[in-house]
């Protein structure tokens, strides 16, 4: 970085990790299917509480919830609008029970209150508003039973035991009619439910490459219609209408380069009306004029991107969130009859004005030609030319995301505002194996994931140093989930090419990962297996451990910074336990931080802000960027040292 950029950077104000990444003043609006009331999160007593207000006198709240503890992850409006819906797990355990809270607050009740136990939501409809299907798996951790759930009277009625099943799906009169499971090829078998009874063969199959493009999208409510995201016979998922009688299919939507998303269904038929599509950026189209009408007045209207949140049942009332793409994200209120719109609340009010700095989509071309759809976040104060590229090359932090079977995208990322203005170029790749683009781009990453997967971070390395964005000797990998995973195996397969890594609950051996997948997985097992590896054959099992940087811990040279929940259920905290003690034992630094009362990832925000106060000092000392002063918040959260204290300034 030369002086006159570093004199910009650091000209410019710094924006608190508090604002960033502390509670939001308001958060998940929703609109009451009836269309008298509106909803959102908000923080009570320091934690995300869900608070509701009449939609004509919106400033005239009432709290619904009581939380102390940990924040509710989401909620939703019961069908029949007397009643709102949320979901809890205790100390990121995952175990997450429903519960149920009345209009006036007072009656608020656990509706699964079984021990080890994880619910969740079957089926809804648009015609029978004060029933819902629920799967809990109390009886085998396995398999969810489906029981209806009575929303007026909390009973719940068995309606189905599964010993065998890995998903069921059910229509607009919360009948069930389809059952999933995985085959032999890692794909998957639907079959049919006539009667309460699983057809004994699957009417559809998918082999592997499909498993994860293809799979029924809903009903309309007479029945005569099933949606479908198909991926078989093409590249990328396409949007079909089956005809339920006649078993005749129809082509509603597709693209070339990325899967169909989500669709906005008519309110009371429940036909799909507009689609969405997500290549570089998330482009809407309408099938119905009407709400083709809409979407178009709301382009004219706001800025950056948006999206509808939620509908009435009349579909007369919207609630859109927008993002302005360098400020923090709004919600409005939208009256499609009266065309009117109306601010509701801004998530983050203390960012306005703040110094947030464009996101730039990129194609990066890897070794073999494959196009990884990716996405640049400058320092503030470096001047890009047209293209995008600083003035002179930055420090850079590469942000692998996690799954691996997710996707990085676009829009305000407060990591990219966090990094970025403490003085990094922030890359974000969608590596192969990413999901969005197709079963190829999927099937790519198959038993790849210290192998192309980890090239294609490479080959975007090698890019933004090629395009003068950054400095060779100043990477840092940083990620979470597969993203910390990519990180040890940055700094173990590739020890020379990244300044530091920051590994948040990333697995350290997929042997061990694989041995201690939650149980609900277990169907899904075959899948992993294929992608990962095979660890029931000797073979499959060396691979796995030659693929695993736990073996390879001596081979690290680089700083390392290891963030993790005492209570994950995806990633054990044995799998940092053990690269950490594998370091010791050789005598590499290794900075480790656990949190008992986090599961996978950090969902407290004084554990978050603790967490990145450690880190941004560990890559400030690394790279040379601002650092904001750690004060008083390791004091503030349950952030446990466990080795390595002296490396990250502290």
């Amino acid at each position: 970085m030369t002086t006159t950029a570093a004199n910009r950077i650091a000209a410019t104000p710094l924006i608190s990790r508090d604002a960033l990444f502390g509670n939001p003043s308001r958060a998940a609006g929703r609109i009451s299917p009836d269309g008298k009331w509106v909803s959102w999160m908000a923080p009570w007593e320091g934690v995300m509480n869900i608070f509701m207000a009449p939609f004509d006198d919106p400033e005239n709240p009432r709290r619904m919830t009581s939380v102390t503890d940990r924040p509710i992850p989401t909620y939703l409006w019961a069908p029949d609008s007397q009643s709102l819906l949320y979901i809890r797990d205790k100390d990121g355990d995952e175990n997450f029970l429903l519960y149920q809270v009345d209009l006036e607050g007072k009656a608020e009740k656990c509706l699964t209150p079984f021990a080890n136990t994880r619910v969740q939501l079957v089926g809804g409809s648009d015609t029978i508003r004060d029933k819902i299907l629920v799967g809990v798996n109390n009886r085998d951790p396995r398999f969810h039973d489906v029981h209806l759930l009575d929303l007026t009277t909390g009973a719940l009625e068995l309606v189905f035991e599964n010993n065998a099943w890995a998903a069921l799906s059910a229509d607009d009169s919360l009948t069930l009619r389809w059952a999933m499971r995985q085959n032999a090829s890692g794909g998957t078998d639907m079959h049919e439910i006539v009667d309460g009874v699983v057809a004994a063969t699957p009417r559809e199959s998918t082999g592997l490459d499909d498993a994860l493009t293809t799979g029924m999208a809903g009903y309309t409510t007479d029945g005569s219609t099933l949606y479908w995201l198909d991926s078989r016979g093409r590249d990328t998922a396409a949007l079909y209408a089956e005809d339920t009688k006649t078993g005749e299919r129809t082509l509603i939507a597709e693209h070339a380069k990325a899967d169909i998303g989500g669709t906005m269904r008519d309110t009371r038929t429940g036909e799909v009306q507009a689609y969405s599509v997500t290549y570089l950026r998330t482009e809407h189209h309408a099938i119905h004029e009407g709400i083709g009408a809409s979407l178009a007045w709301l382009r004219e209207r706001l800025q950056g991107d948006f999206g509808v949140q939620s509908r009435t049942d009349d579909d007369l009332r919207w609630l859109v969130w927008n993002d302005p793409l360098t400020g923090p994200i709004a919600c409005y209120l939208y009256d499609r009859e009266a065309e009117s719109l109306t601010l509701f609340f801004v998530t983050k009010p203390e960012l306005e004005g703040a110094p947030l700095q464009p996101m730039h989509p990129r194609e990066i071309t890897a070794r073999d030609g494959l196009t990884l759809p990716s996405y640049l976040t400058l320092p503030p104060q470096v001047d890009p030319d047209a293209d995008g590229v600083p003035d002179a090359p930055v420090p850079m932090v590469l942000l692998v995301h996690g799954g691996p079977w997710a996707r990085d995208a676009y829009g305000f990322n407060r990591t990219h505002q966090w990094l970025a203005n403490r003085g990094y170029a922030v890359l974000s790749v969608n590596f192969r194996g990413s999901t969005g683009f197709g079963k190829s781009f999927i099937s790519a990453g198959n038993k790849q994931w210290s192998g192309k997967m980890h090239d294609d971070l490479i080959d975007a390395v090698e890019w933004a140093i090629a395009e003068g964005i950054a400095m060779r000797d100043k990477v840092a990998i940083m990620g979470g989930s597969y993203g910390g995973y990519a990180t040890l195996v940055g700094l173990t397969f590739t020890p020379d090419l990244f300044a530091c890594g920051v590994d948040i609950v990333g697995p350290s051996n997929l042997e061990t990962l694989l041995e201690t997948i939650p149980p609900y997985w277990e169907p899904l097992v075959k899948q992993f297996h294929e992608r990962m590896g095979d660890p029931t054959t000797a073979e499959g099992k060396q691979f796995l451990k030659d693929i695993s940087p736990l073996y390879r811990a001596k081979d690290i040279v680089k700083p390392l910074l290891i963030g993790q929940g005492a209570n994950d259920p995806r990633v054990k905290q044995a799998e940092s336990d053990q690269i950490v003690e594998a370091m010791q034992r050789d005598g590499v630094p290794v900075t480790y931080v656990l949190f008992p009362d986090e599961g996978h990832g950090f969902a407290r925000p004084e554990n978050n802000i603790a967490f990145n106060a450690i880190a941004e000092n560990f890559l400030a000392e690394v790279l040379g960027g601002r650092a904001e002063r750690v004060g008083d918040v390791l004091a503030a959260s349950t952030a446990d040292i466990l080795a390595g204290k002296e490396y990250v300034g502290l």
